[in-house]
């Protein structure tokens, strides 16, 4: 099957609209239609709906989406290949990475590799753990560096390092630099935390609000804020505490403008995982940052996904 046909129908159904479908392709309104209609004599399905919204895949288009996005994302691997053989560690190499992740030790891994690499053309893009997997099965990203599994033959995930949480407050709080039994003893606290949203939600904020449930804090007690700047400085201005990454908070608390609240408890941890096609091609670049991230921490390990971890489907 002619790949034009499949760029073309993918790019119709992350547009929803022909004639956006056309400016990203660079070819002309009819030439799109003319290609639609071309993949669905093909397969014998009418592949898209006309709504008043713009183009919304059929039942069929539906299913077949993920594999045209797999066939694309498979022929880019191929062609990537074939250059790493002269290239080395060099030449481009896009990583989705949650937003949160990018304040933390990681972008420190990152920044040395692009260092030792110079011609190594290392891009990130921010995404939350779902939209940073799909980039992956797209192929718009050869690693998605998320905290979340996912399931299936198309995609293979694995732990590379846990984040370490602990309670920020402010230096004038009155249990700055003190030790509780466990989180339940904070519960009358106002906390801070990012919104749990159903629509594009981000694992690690239904994590922290897990944990947060668990230990007694109701949902009124959680001032929902969406940015982890503005977290941080409301939290130095003692509007409340806050359950962060350790690492995130590494300036701050050097500084003296951020403190700790220990718990005897162990505390809680979340997994950062690393995502990318099963079958897809790893140049040495890409190898070479695997490598890297896989020895990012002490406690890394590599292990399939656990029955405690969180997952989504994968439709390949």
């Amino acid at each position: 099957m002619d790949t034009e046909l499949l760029r073309t129908f993918v790019t119709v159904a992350e547009t929803r609209s022909v004639t956006r479908a056309g400016d990203v392709l660079h070819c002309s309104q009819p030439a799109v239609s003319r290609r639609l209609a071309q993949l669905e004599a093909a397969v014998g399905a009418q592949l898209f709906e006309r709504v008043p919204t713009g183009m919304t895949l059929s039942a069929a288009g539906g299913r077949l989406l993920p594999y045209a996005q797999t066939a694309l994302a498979a022929l880019g691997d191929g062609l990537e290949s074939v250059r790493s053989l002269r290239d080395g560690v060099s030449g481009p190499l896009t990583v989705a990475i949650v937003g949160t992740l990018a304040s933390t030790s990681l972008t420190e891994t990152l920044r040395a590799l692009a260092a030792r690499h110079p011609a190594l053309d290392l891009r990130l893009r921010t995404s939350t753990s779902i939209e940073a997997i799909d980039l992956v099965r797209r192929g718009e990203a050869t690693f998605g560096i998320s905290y979340l599994f996912a399931d299936g033959p198309a995609l293979t995930s694995e732990v590379v390092f846990e984040e370490k949480l602990a309670v920020i407050c402010a230096p004038d709080h009155p249990r700055a630099n003190t030790t509780v039994r466990s989180l339940s003893q904070l519960r009358g606290e106002r906390w801070l935390a990012f919104p749990v949203r159903e629509r594009q939600p981000e694992t690690s904020a239904r994590h922290v609000h897990g944990i947060l449930a668990a230990a007694g804090v109701g949902a009124d007690a959680i001032l929902i804020i969406d940015s982890l700047t503005a977290q941080k400085r409301l939290v130095e201005a003692g509007f409340g505490i806050a359950l962060m990454q350790e690492s995130g908070v590494t300036e701050e608390l050097a500084a003296g403008t951020l403190q700790t609240i220990g718990l005897r408890a162990k505390a809680p941890r979340m997994a950062v995982t690393v995502t990318r096609r099963t079958r897809g091609y790893l140049s040495h670049a890409a190898q070479t940052l695997l490598d890297e991230l896989r020895g990012a921490d002490p406690r890394a390990i590599v292990r399939p996904r656990t029955d405690d971890a969180l997952a989504i489907a994968d439709p390949g």
